[in-house]
């Protein structure tokens, strides 16, 4: 039976999408420990002792086919640097979300999450020829929600208290989305914001 998506390796100047792997534990582990991103408590990223049961965990979801997970590649560096997936698969809409995304603190604000989007979405909308692609996230996290905005993604609404987190707050999720026919525009925006110069 063949899985939709499929793993695949997206790759582009300055990151490459490359399905996750055990191997990737020890970057990832440094990454997480980057700015110490498990400790926003908005987010979900693992500590770094806990990012081989992290990655266990995303590859059993891919196993029951719910999940498809990357880890990124800095391209300058040739280490892992952080985790997405394409995940909440709806194969017979053609509708998938982008999420599950973290960072470390070093790459973040440079090009790496545009060219990963970028590269992500063209593969969704001209590859796997998806209607829909969807991001969730924290209600509470306005990084998060700027930076997916930025992207073009339009709000489709806000979640009320959508999940128990795990420290035991309940979660409003901010929902987004961005449809076909907006991809070109979507694709456009994030080229040229590629391709400006960086101060």
């Amino acid at each position: 039976m063949t899985t939709w998506p499929s793993p695949v390796t997206l790759s582009g100047s300055h990151a490459a999408l490359v399905p996750l792997a055990p191997a990737h534990e020890a970057d990832l582990a440094q990454a997480s420990a980057d700015g110490a991103l498990h400790r926003l408590w908005y987010t979900s990223v693992p500590a770094p002792g806990q990012v081989g049961a992290e990655i266990a965990r995303r590859l059993a979801l891919q196993e029951d086919g719910a999940m498809l997970p990357f880890a990124v590649i800095d391209q300058a560096s040739g280490r892992a640097v952080g985790m997405t997936t394409y995940m909440n698969i709806a194969a017979p809409h053609r509708r998938l979300e982008i999420g599950s995304t973290w960072y470390a603190r070093s790459v973040q604000r440079g090009p790496i999450n545009t060219e990963c989007k970028l590269m992500l979405l063209g593969h969704a909308f001209e590859v796997l020829d998806c209607i829909c692609v969807e991001f969730r996230t924290h209600f509470m996290n306005h990084q998060s929600r700027a930076a997916i905005e930025r992207l073009g993604a339009k709000l489709d609404g806000v979640l009320r208290a959508n999940q128990i987190s795990p420290n035991g707050t309940v979660r409003d999720t901010a929902a987004y989305s961005i449809i076909a026919s907006e991809w070109p525009a979507v694709k456009a925006n994030l080229s040229w914001r590629l391709e400006m110069p960086r101060g």
